[in-house]
């Protein structure tokens, strides 16, 4: 699958979550809700920027470090990378929709559930 493509999967799946929107952050491609940053593709095209919480990024890197990562830059902080070309179809959808969950407004999360 080429790197526009495998963005294109993360963004089908961030359209459907309510008031998503798409821009641009150090130059690639992202999602937002209500202006708040939840994702992004890196400059490879192939690796996606997701943020997560602590206790989450811990499990994900143990438990399924070909899929997860992150580099010394993303350390401390609430982000995983995610080899696109390597996760699931469900295991993104989730991960996605986690990462849209703890950027949204909980009255926004309130109404979708």
């Amino acid at each position: 699958m080429s790197a526009p493509a495998l963005f294109d999967r993360v963004r089908a799946i961030a359209l459907q979550l309510p008031e998503v929107e798409e821009g641009t952050t150090y130059g690639t491609a992202s999602l937002r809700v209500r202006g708040k940053f939840f994702s992004r593709i890196r400059e490879d095209g192939e690796t996606l920027v997701l943020k997560t919480d602590f206790e989450t990024q811990d499990f994900l890197l143990q438990a399924y470090p070909d899929i997860y990562y992150i580099t010394d830059h993303y350390k401390g902080y609430p982000y995983i990378l995610v080899r696109l070309s390597a996760v699931g179809a469900d295991e993104l959808r989730e991960q996605v929709e986690r990462a849209w969950r703890l950027t949204a407004p909980k009255k926004l999360v309130a109404q979708y559930d």
